[in-house]
This record gives C-alpha cells, structure tokens and sequence, in this order.
C-alpha cells in the first residue's frame, strides 16, 4: 500500500514514540510506502522540510503552535493548520501517488483538507478517530452548548465524518456514540480501530536509580503519572489525593508532563508542604521509559463531566511496562470494562475522590502489584499489537504491491 498519512503530532526520532509513529513503523516494517505529511510547531523548527525519518519520508509543514498554548492561539492554529498544510503538500508530494490517505481527529478542522487531498491523489481516506469535539469541549465548560462556536464544530465534524470513507473508533462505547449521535452515518463505514501499541521486550533494572535520583524511600510505593495535564486530565482530583495522603510514607506521586493545569499541582505541594509528591518537566524519551520502568503503578485520570467515552491511550505504555494501574475516568468509558477483563489494576469514577485515595492506599501495600502488572502485559499483547492495525488498513486497501 502507498500511504499518505496526514498527521498532527509526529515526534522525531529521539523525542519521542507515539500510537501514531508506532503505527507508521509498522506500516513500514510490513513492506509498506508511507509518507508523512506533519504541521509543526514554529517553536521547532523555522521552515518546512522534509527527511528521512525512521525509514521513511516525513513532511514537517510549519503549521503555528499548538500544544502547551493557550486557548486562543490553539484556535488560531487550528484554522491554519488545512491552509499552510495543503500548501506544503502541493509542493512537496505533488508527484507522487497513494492507495489512501491516513488522518485523525482531532483536529476536526482537516477535513477540507483530507477532500482536497483525496480529489487530488484519486484516493479514499481512512479516519482514526481519537476525540469527540465539540462535544468534549463542551463537557468541560470550555465552550457553550449550542452557542455559535458550537454550532461551527459541529458542522466541521459532519463534514470530518462525511469526508472519512472509513471511522475506525478506538472501542465499542466509542463506535456506539458516534453511531447514536449520527443516526444519517452509515454504519459500515464506522469499525473498530483500537489504540495499539509496538510491542517491545521490557526488563526492569536492578536497583532503585530513580529512587536514588528524586529522593524516594525504596519502601515507597511510586505512583506516576506522565503526560499532559491540561483541563481533560482533571488535575483537581490529583491535588486533592497528594494533600490527603501527603502522611502515607509508603506512597510516593510522581508527575511527569506539561500543561495548562499543571501550576495547580505544584502549587497545591508548595502549600501544604508535601514532601511524598513531585512534578518534573517533560523528560528525554529514554528517561521517561527509565522511570516508568521503576514506578510501581500508573494512573490515569480524566474529568468525571465527559458525556463521551473517552478511552486513554496513556494505558498502554503502563501496560506495555508489565505495571498495574488505577484509572478514575468518567462513568460513560468502556475502559472500565477493559481493565476489569484484563484484571490489571482498578478504576473508580473520577467523581468519587474519596474512593480513588482508598484504591490507591490499598494498591500500596497491595502484594499483588506484580501479578496485576503481568496481566495487562499478556492483555496488551492479545488485544493491542500494533500488527492488528495494520492488519485492518490490509483489510480495506490491499497488501503489499
């Protein structure tokens, strides 16, 4: 297959792996030409240009900045993002010619784009659709119900899921509610597209080098949680657990990330002087994995107001590393379900504070951490293998030429 993969975050070589540079891999690895069309951050580079990147082409287009920005200038960037993309594509990738085009969402500003593209490279396009907006948005107050710039994301996502000749949904709740709230939908176009992972041997080094690093007692259960924590990531409940167990000397929070909320937390230690919680700055990739090696459970947490399933991807770096996890999310998430049939960790409504900090207290002086952890590495290595992605994209546009 010759793919043209229209991508929002690429992290190079280095930086960074993601669902979705996991996926290009595989894609390459099975014998397939992909090239990859990626708006950057102005913050990294100064001009579009495009290298070979993990085997394969990768189009960086100069886009404006998008993560760790405010509200505004992510708005700003979401409307340009088609614009200058489809300028960089026109002179770039001109010559050349696909089977498909792979997109996701968000942002659900691209499908003029994804239009433009399938006219132009006579192809269909496949949708990996990971966020409901603007309903989401709406679920967190960022945005009014039915107000004007409701109404305009609405009409972006119709158009998002009428250009897509495929939806694949990250799980059944997922494909449930986009079906319900788009009953004019054609239900075969819409499938299961699950968050997948490139499966890698994982062993846990000998010793306590993070322990060493940050000042955490060996006797220390180490709860981390990494990634973005921004609105979503309901950091409230986070500063609330640290204040009410900052006590417990065998429990240890360690924070790793950017994002909007993320003062909220270190302000919340700063003030109530807590000295078993810590939040570091976004960290080299191979550090990152050092310490999620070392870290005894991983959390997860979302706003308990979302309407829509949300389904984290964050669980399978957890799961991937053979560690036990606590997610408190909303109450509409199949992801309970999962962790429940997996049986590697526990899940509580995010709503319910008091509960999660029971969860957590009993998951510190838990003996079977261990065995919670190996479960959800066998679960992910039968249910999320990269190589199930790449075999549904063979299903709808053909093996290797």
């Amino acid at each position: 297959m010759r793919v043209l993969y229209i991508a929002t975050s690429f992290p190079e070589p280095g930086k960074g792996a993601t669902i979705y540079t996991d996926l290009a891999e595989a894609l390459h690895e099975a014998g397939h030409e992909i090239t990859v069309a990626v708006s950057e951050q102005a913050k990294n580079k100064k001009h579009t240009e495009m290298n070979k990147e993990r085997g394969f082409d990768v189009l960086r287009i100069i886009t404006g900045n998008y993560y760790d920005v405010g509200f505004i200038e992510k708005g700003l960037t979401t409307l340009k993002i088609p614009i200058l993309m489809k300028k960089g594509i026109e002179k770039y990738l001109s010559n050349r010619e696909f089977d498909f085009i792979l997109f996701e969402s968000p942002p659900v500003t691209n499908a003029g784009l994804v239009a433009w593209a399938k006219k132009k490279f006579n192809c269909p396009s496949y949708l990996m659709l990971k966020d409901i907006f603007p309903q989401n948005a709406v679920d967190l107050g960022i945005i009014k119900g039915n107000g004007i710039f409701h109404r305009y994301f609405k009409s972006k996502e119709k158009r998002l899921l009428q250009t897509a000749d495929y939806i694949g949904c990250m799980s059944s709740a997922n494909k449930q509610y986009v079906l319900d709230h788009n009953s004019w939908l054609n239900p075969e176009k819409v499938e299961i597209f699950p968050n997948t992972k490139k499966l890698t041997n994982r062993i846990s080094p000998e010793g306590f080098p993070m322990r060493k690093r940050f000042g955490i007692s060996e006797e220390s259960c180490v709860f981390l949680f990494g990634g973005n924590m921004g609105r979503p990531q309901y950091i409230d409940l986070f500063c609330e657990v640290i204040e009410e167990c900052k006590n417990e000397k065998d429990m240890y929070f360690l924070f790793i990330g950017r994002g909007t909320d993320r003062y909220k937390l270190e302000q919340s230690i700063k003030e109530n002087n807590i000295n078993n919680a810590q939040v570091i700055e976004n960290l080299p990739r191979n550090e990152y994995e050092q310490i999620t090696m070392e870290c005894d459970v991983g959390l997860i947490v979302l706003d308990p107001r979302f309407t829509i399933p949300n389904y984290p991807s964050r669980i399978l770096a957890y799961m991937e590393y053979a560690k036990p996890v606590i997610a408190a999310t909303d109450s509409v998430t199949d992801l309970k379900e999962m962790i429940a049939e997996a049986n590697c960790g526990k899940w509580v409504w995010s709503g319910d504070v008091k509960e999660f900090i029971i969860k957590a207290k009993e998951m510190a002086k838990s003996e079977k951490l261990s065995e919670f952890g190996l479960n959800g590495r066998k679960y992910l290595e039968r249910k999320f293998n990269v190589k199930r992605s790449v075999e549904i994209l063979e299903m709808h546009f053909g093996k290797v030429r």
